[in-house]
C-alpha cells in the first residue's frame, strides 16, 4: 500500500525519483494519468489493471462514462523506473498538474498522488480543517 507525503523535485530533463519506500512496488512499472483535482496519480500494474477494468464495464452508451475514460486512458503513459528510482513525466502531464520543480508525492494507499508542492498545501491544510464534513461517510 502507498502511505506518507514525500517532497522530492523535477530534475531539468523531467524526471522524478520515486521514494525509496515505494520502489519494490513500482519496479515492475507503473502507469500515470491525469488526476481529478490538477495533479497526477500514478498506480503500480495490479493497481492499474483494476482500475482499467472498473472503467471499461461502464457503459459506452453513457456521456459521462465516454469522458472519464478520455481523461483517463488519453493521457496516461506506462512508466518504468530506472536503476535510480527516476521514471521520466512526459511535458503534457507535468504541464496539466502545474508542475515545475518542487512536487510531493503522496500515498493515497492504492495509488500515488503527485502535485506540484505550492498547491499540495492547501489541498493537505483543507483536509485537516472541519472534521464534521466526513460524518457521512459513515467511517
Amino acid at each position: 500500500m502507498f502511505l506518507g507525503e514525500f517532497r522530492h523535485t523535477i530534475d531539468d530533463k523531467g524526471r522524478l525519483t520515486i521514494p525509496a519506500k515505494f520502489r519494490g512496488l513500482l519496479a515492475a512499472g507503473m502507469v500515470v494519468t491525469r488526476g481529478f483535482d490538477r495533479n497526477l496519480m500514478a498506480y503500480d500494474l495490479q493497481g492499474w489493471e483494476e482500475l482499467a477494468e472498473r472503467v471499461k464495464s461502464l457503459p459506452i452508451s453513457d456521456p459521462s462514462a465516454r469522458e472519464f475514460r478520455r481523461r483517463v486512458f488519453s493521457g496516461a503513459i506506462d512508466l518504468i523506473p530506472d536503476r535510480q528510482g527516476r521514471v521520466l513525466l512526459p511535458p503534457y502531464l507535468r504541464e496539466f498538474a502545474g508542475i515545475d520543480t518542487d512536487v510531493v508525492i503522496a500515498g493515497m494507499y492504492n495509488h500515488l498522488e503527485i502535485w506540484n508542492a505550492s498547491d499540495w498545501t492547501p489541498v493537505r491544510e483543507a483536509s485537516e480543517g472541519d472534521d464534521g464534513r466526513w460524518d457521512n461517510l459513515g467511517i
